[in-house]
């Protein structure tokens, strides 16, 4: 009876209740003091913990971070102008609730990239599903997309994430396309989803690096009205640790 209860478990897609099944009959000595509703609900924590592992390995893997970064990982020590304080208000993810956005701004090798990758884990962990590009990798596909006419579907993919991090934002002028495009984008997750955006640049001169002023008003408008903003200062923390010897 308990192959077959195994079987037609797993045959249902809940392999994390006959994991707990199997572990029960393994282990009878350990269960037998348990009521039936008690070993039921061991069962059902188990395929719970199951479903829940195996959606934020899907959502990490789909995410396609830079770097395994965690916010609990964050160094308050560095010298870069963040505080405890600071980050108190966004660690608990609810800008992320009311779709706001997050711009990180600071010199080359201050932790923007770490920082929004660890943001993005956060967010994989609450179950918002993320997705991570450099800014001229993601203009990249979309000229692509312009090509192989799957340009509609890449928008749509774009609007339905719910955060959205773009790295390394105005390193590169942009062409007329690439700001429509930018446009697009920002128009569809505007009050419906989170982006966050790292530059070097601080943000009074993201409208000059964009270069259309009419376009630059249209996509800022939707980016940095309801942003939070993180302004890093410092020295290149890699240089730091080229020095030290570190990683």
């Amino acid at each position: 009876m308990i192959n077959q209860n195994l079987t037609r478990l797993r045959s249902l897609r809940l392999g994390g209740m006959a994991d707990a099944l199997n572990l029960q009959s393994e282990q009878p000595g350990t269960y037998e003091g348990l009521s039936f509703e008690e070993r039921l609900a061991l069962l059902i924590d188990q395929e719970d913990a199951d479903r829940n592992n195996k959606r934020l390995a899907r959502l990490l893997k789909a995410a396609r971070f830079k770097l395994a970064a965690t916010l609990e990982d964050i160094d308050y020590e560095q010298p870069r102008g963040i505080t405890r304080s600071q980050m108190a208000s966004l660690i608990p993810g609810e800008w992320l609730s009311k779709n706001q956005n997050l711009l990180i701004t600071g010199p080359c090798g201050t932790g923007k990239s770490w920082l929004s990758c660890a943001f993005g884990h956060s967010a994989c962990l609450r179950g918002y599903s993320v997705r991570y590009y450099r800014t001229s990798r993601l203009l990249e596909a979309m000229t692509i997309a312009h090509g192989d006419g799957s340009y509609s579907k890449l928008l749509q993919q774009l609007a339905k994430v719910n955060l959205l991090i773009l790295d390394d934002w105005g390193l590169e002028p942009l062409t007329q396309s690439q700001r429509n495009d930018l446009l697009e984008i920002m128009d569809d997750r505007h009050n419906q989803s989170s982006t966050i955006v790292t530059s070097q640049l601080p943000v009074s001169k993201w409208h000059d690096s964009i270069g259309d002023a009419t376009l630059a008003d249209a996509i800022l408008d939707r980016l940095i009205h309801n942003a939070h903003r993180l302004e890093l200062k410092g020295k290149s923390m890699r240089k730091n640790q080229a020095k030290t010897g570190g990683s």
